[in-house]
């Protein structure tokens, strides 16, 4: 196992600097502005169609209208998993409402929901932003990632993902490693795993950011007291559906988040300063952009982060001629498996994306707040923001 340097040694030595395609000062502002309209359509839109498909489930569940139920719930599932990574991921940034306590409101609710913990992603997220895919203070995405389609997985992606396990990615796994991994969490234990990448990083996190460590127990304590009421509720009322739609939905047809976030870096270069080589782009039809928070446009995101997801489309029209095609959804999981077939061969191997030729400026200076901007993402009190 690679042993990597404490990440406070990391931030003292490591120096990026970014190629970024040039965008006009006064368009990028105009496409960084947040606004409470768009942010309401988006996150609104998102927390509302998931409300909607609870009431319809109920109904269903109290009619005992079972096919139309379990049809239901399953697309309940798809839109909540969602929330795990994808709504967390954004609102985490702080970059979808002007008002700024929205955003803190609606990150609680999807993170309530999906178990996903707030305060350790955002230590993660901050270092994945100013690090992407150097591995010696990046692991939020350790690669060579898998672009898996084991059967097994498959079916628990299709169906209820209860036994998949934490690995190379930022993720808890299936539903029985969360609640697990949340119980060591709330006792302020480490995960114990430390052969396991995502959970090395952790460890690693906390040591650097303890008081974001500090405030994921107590999170980790806020999750577990409402899921244990939900299933004291459902047990004590004898409406078990209100666990289904409330506890496990997150990880009811995870299919969806799997195959759009496993796109985002899998196959691409570590330890290069072109985001267009270490992060994908994909073009996917609207109703899977909404869901998905227009995170399709991911290196976009990475070349500006401070540019509201809803703003990304734009963003990336404005600097297409100096960007790979974006692939179909499909496309990408060819690459990504030719990519993997040839590292199992070569496991040197790394594939170099083609790109227009270089801008040798970038028009922006790099010491621009409005550049550099990662949004609200890095935790109070961090040494990286």
């Amino acid at each position: 196992m690679v042993v990597y340097p404490p990440l406070s040694e990391v931030r003292e030595t490591l120096r990026i600097k970014w190629y970024r395609c040039q965008v006009n000062h006064s368009r990028l502002k105009e496409l960084a502005t947040r606004t409470d309209k768009q942010g309401w359509i988006q996150a609104g839109g998102h927390v509302g169609l998931y409300l909607l498909l609870v009431a319809i489930t109920i109904v269903l569940w109290t009619q005992q209208a079972w096919f139309a139920f379990i049809v239901s719930l399953w697309v309940l599932g798809f839109v909540a998993t969602f929330f795990k990574g994808t709504a967390a991921h954004e609102l985490g940034h702080g970059t979808v409402f002007k008002t700024k306590y929205l955003n803190g409101w609606f990150l609680k609710f999807v993170c309530l929901i999906s178990w996903w913990d707030p305060h350790d992603y955002s230590a993660s997220h901050t270092y994945h932003h100013r690090y992407t895919t150097h591995s010696m203070a990046d692991r939020e995405n350790l690669l060579p990632l898998t672009p898996s389609l084991a059967p097994f997985l498959l079916l628990q992606l299709f169906t209820l993902n209860i036994f998949s396990k934490p690995s190379r990615n930022f993720s808890k796994g299936g539903l029985i490693w969360t609640v697990y991994l949340t119980v060591r969490s709330a006792l302020g234990m480490p995960s114990g795993h430390t052969d396991i990448p995502s959970q090395e990083w952790l460890e690693k996190l906390h040591i650097d950011q303890p008081e974001a460590f500090k405030d994921s127990v107590k999170w980790s304590r806020t999750l577990l007291l409402f899921h244990l009421a939900i299933l004291l509720l459902s047990l004590y009322s004898g409406w078990w559906v209100l666990s289904l739609v409330i506890t496990c939905p997150a990880y009811i047809a995870n299919i969806g988040s799997y195959l759009l976030g496993t796109t985002q870096h899998c196959g691409l270069m570590e330890n290069t300063s072109d985001f267009r080589k270490n992060t994908r782009s994909i073009k996917v039809n609207p109703v899977l952009g909404f869901l998905y928070w227009h995170m399709n446009w991911h290196t976009e995101h990475h070349m500006y982060a401070g540019v509201p997801c809803y703003n990304l489309k734009a963003l990336a029209k404005e600097i297409e001629t100096d960007m790979p095609t974006p692939k179909s959804l499909l496309g990408a999981w060819q690459e990504m498996r030719d990519i993997w077939r040839l590292q199992k061969a070569n496991p040197g191997f790394e594939y170099d994306t083609p790109v227009p030729t270089e801008n040798t400026t970038l028009g922006i200076s790099e010491e621009s707040e409005l550049v550099n901007s990662i949004g609200d993402l890095a935790p109070k009190n961090s040494q990286v923001q």
